[in-house]
């Protein structure tokens, strides 16, 4: 019984390892780390291919805000995760 256990357990911390993992590269995630609270109340994840981040944004005036600042934006995400080539705004609901 206490085999049964010991797998379970390392499963569980298998599994565990791997969430952290994932978490750790997705956009999403890496979105919160690198905007401020204000900027993220405007943008919408949509989603990440081939290495772009694609983002809606709400109006036109905060497009051509974090088009201003993209490169400082793709330059901590590329830092945070390696697998993040791009980020590409657009105007769209963010609902």
């Amino acid at each position: 019984m206490d085999a049964v256990r010991d797998i379970v357990k390392n499963v569980m911390q298998e599994l565990e390892t791997k969430k952290t993992a994932l978490s750790r590269d997705d956009p999403n995630v890496l979105l919160k780390k690198v905007l401020t609270k204000k900027e993220l109340g405007h943008i919408k994840f949509n989603y990440f291919r081939k290495g772009v981040v694609n983002v809606s944004v709400d109006s036109s005036t905060w497009l051509y805000h974090l088009n201003l600042q993209k490169k400082v934006l793709l330059d901590k995400l590329i830092k945070e995760s390696g697998s993040i080539k791009d980020i590409r705004f657009r105007i769209g609901d963010i609902e």
